[in-house]
């Protein structure tokens, strides 16, 4: 993609364990990206712009499905992302394809050794009233799509396929992206005692992830579900 010398795809972890350690003081930029998802297409440009920008910038291409060891490691689970390091210290998180944000944070921490920016504290509700608000998200429509990103936008490969297998079995359904709600995300781990999304809700109440729903897409069981109520 570049020649540039500060412009580096990595291509395992031991590389990527290399490339940080060379400059304990050098801010690097870490971007995971797939090549599936038109977001990062579009943000691979602007790092780019960026690594052109700043010479002293180290910026690192990690491919998130092709690295699973370094995007667990990072605890990254949608795409893209991206992680602003001075060596190995956390500097800023910038999920998504922001890239005012993004840009904004490089400048920051590029004029000066800066702390980590705080992030706002988020606003508290009830066990109770979080309760309440999942069961509404749930029962909002025939069957709801608990998912990374939007249906045509998705921010993680899981709930890429699940948006395809509904659609080609022709299921109309809506979703919540759960990366816009952490409340709403944590709360429905616990509630339908499942530690991972996407998460598929028929008639308010909770299917199961992608493995289990093409189980009952090849059964028929799903549609046994679908119309039970």
């Amino acid at each position: 993609m570049s020649n540039l010398e500060n412009f580096v795809n990595v291509t395992s972890p031991e590389h990527f364990r290399a490339l940080l350690s060379k400059d304990l003081e050098r801010v690097s930029l870490i971007n995971f990206w797939a090549p599936w998802a038109a977001p990062c297409t579009q943000m691979n440009e602007v790092v780019l712009e960026l690594a052109k920008k700043y010479p002293k910038l180290l910026v690192l291409q990690v491919e998130a499905e092709e690295q699973p060891d370094i995007t667990e490691s990072m605890d990254i689970e949608a795409v893209p992302s991206f992680i602003v390091l001075r060596g190995h210290a956390l500097l800023s998180r910038i999920p998504g394809a922001d890239a005012i944000r993004l840009t904004t944070a490089l400048a920051a921490h590029l004029q000066s050794p800066a702390a980590p920016i705080p992030t706002p504290l988020e606003k508290k509700e009830t066990p109770e009233e979080l309760k309440s608000r999942m069961d509404g998200l749930m029962s909002k429509s025939k069957v709801v799509l608990f998912m990374k990103g939007q249906p045509d936008e998705p921010r993680c490969g899981f709930s890429r396929q699940t948006v395809q297998l509904l659609r080609d079995n022709k299921v109309e359904f809506t979703h919540f992206d759960i990366l816009s709600d952490e409340s709403v995300r944590q709360g429905l781990k616990q509630l339908n005692d499942w530690p991972t999304f996407p998460q598929i809700i028929v008639n308010g109440e909770f299917v199961g992830g992608l493995d289990v729903t093409k189980d009952l897409f090849n059964t028929g069981e799903f549609w046994e579900i679908y119309k039970s109520a």
